[in-house]
């Protein structure tokens, strides 16, 4: 019969089943023996490999000696008490003269939790958890509070600030993006009177992967800010990007025709609907949400032109500013069609980046601001950079390199001959 015990946990919250806290203390005791034992491993190796070395009197110079003060290390199991055990190494170093010490691989000096809570740490405080609210939030959680304070969390901030500078001026002429998203996103800091404008730069490498580009601190997404971006990444090696993909009105545009001319620009579908259902009646919005439907869904440029046509008819005479908005970007809206089909659900948006934006939204919001600049530059390099682990490769990721080696698509299909096929003209 296996009679149970009830622990703090138990007595902290009458509540919680004692079924609970026994795996608890269980999963926790069996992390210590573990790590006990690793650690002991650890030191009967290092003597035996150095039992033959003796002093004068024959006595060995690496000996047990006895065991370290008890103290806890924070892991993803919970508080563990460690009593590591202690060598007393009398050797020297014969070219520094100073003495051998014995250092555990397993467990540092200095070491007070495990790499995974250090890497739960700054997700929590970069998705919304307040810096002071560690200890309550996770010390009953984690049976300790110990390595929480506010304090690590600033010391974290100021790594990412360096991770984002290394980042910022790696070399980038290993690596070839074919298509490229670009977007901006502004940023209140608490602590000045103007926003932080994030310019950033998403592409997909030729093997189908997703992948940040740049992330840099512009002036109200002008033309020169992302001109400056571009000419940077140049500069460090990149290759012109086959097509570019963004919103309508950034001053992206004329920075990338001057950087990179030979791309070709795709507009967002995303903002250009809501640029046109802005220049509509509510009242219109459902028959022109679904004429648009019409127009970006088509299965090919044939139908997609015809839409457009219906579009004109439909809402010309009365809206033409609304109908304008799309005939005078046709072609930089169509180009799409020009890639391969299994592509256009990633090119005819810059969902990408928008997803992403979303959480530095989310955080920026709970903390009221970054700041500082570089604070918040930071912030979203780290946000960003958790969330491309989560970013998958675009459909049919074979065929990105044949996008970049110049293959014709013709509606989405791989054309063999070229000059078989012509592409109807925009309306």
């Amino acid at each position: 019969m296996l009679t149970v015990v009830p622990g703090p946990a138990d007595a902290d919250d009458p509540r919680e089943p004692a079924g609970v806290a026994l795996i608890d203390e269980l999963v926790r005791e069996g992390a210590r023996r573990m790590l006990a034992e690793a650690l002991q491993a650890e030191v009967e190796d290092y003597i035996a490999r150095h039992v033959h070395e003796r002093d004068e009197r024959g006595r060995r110079l690496v000996v047990r000696n006895g065991t370290h003060q008890p103290r806890e290390v924070l892991t993803s199991a919970g508080a563990v008490e460690v009593v590591a055990p202690r060598v007393n190494d009398r050797r020297f170093d014969p070219n520094t003269g100073e003495r051998l010490r014995f250092s555990s691989a397993i467990l540092p000096p200095w070491c007070r939790k495990t790499p995974k809570i250090t890497e739960v740490l700054p997700l929590l405080y970069l998705h919304g958890l307040s810096s002071g609210d560690f200890v309550p939030a996770l010390g009953q959680f984690l049976g300790s509070s110990t390595g929480l304070s506010a304090s690590v969390i600033t010391r974290l901030t100021e790594t990412w600030k360096s991770e984002q500078r290394t980042f910022s001026q790696r070399d980038l002429s290993s690596v070839d993006y074919v298509y490229l998203w670009a977007d901006g996103i502004h940023v209140n800091i608490r602590l000045e009177e103007h926003k932080l404008c994030l310019l950033v730069l998403i592409g997909v490498r030729t093997d189908g992967r997703k992948e940040l580009v740049a992330l840099a601190d512009g002036y109200r997404e002008s033309s020169e800010s992302w001109a400056d971006l571009l000419r940077d990444c140049a500069r460090r090696g990149m290759r012109a990007p086959v097509l570019a993909v963004g919103d309508g009105a950034l001053g992206f545009w004329g920075a990338l025709r001057e950087v990179f001319p030979t791309t070709r620009e795709q507009r967002c579908w995303f903002h250009k609907s809501a640029n046109v259902l802005g220049a509509l009646p509510k009242s219109a919005h459902p028959g022109a949400k679904r004429a648009l439907a019409e127009i970006w869904n088509a299965e090919d440029r044939r139908h997609a032109l015809d839409a457009v046509t219906s579009f004109k008819t439909a809402y010309g005479a009365k809206f033409p500013k609304a109908v304008a908005k799309i005939t005078d970007d046709l072609d930089e809206l169509l180009a799409f069609y020009d890639f391969p089909a299994e592509h256009w659900i990633h090119l005819r948006t810059t969902n990408p980046i928008e997803s992403t934006f979303a959480t530095v939204r989310h955080r920026t919001k709970i903390t009221r601001g970054p700041g500082s600049r570089a604070a918040g530059l930071a912030m979203a390099f780290k946000l960003i950079q958790a969330a491309q682990d989560r970013w998958r490769a675009v459909n049919g990721p074979h065929l990105v390199a044949l996008v970049r080696t110049g293959a014709t698509f013709v509606d989405g299909k791989l054309v063999e001959r070229p000059d078989d096929h012509h592409h109807p003209q925009a309306a």
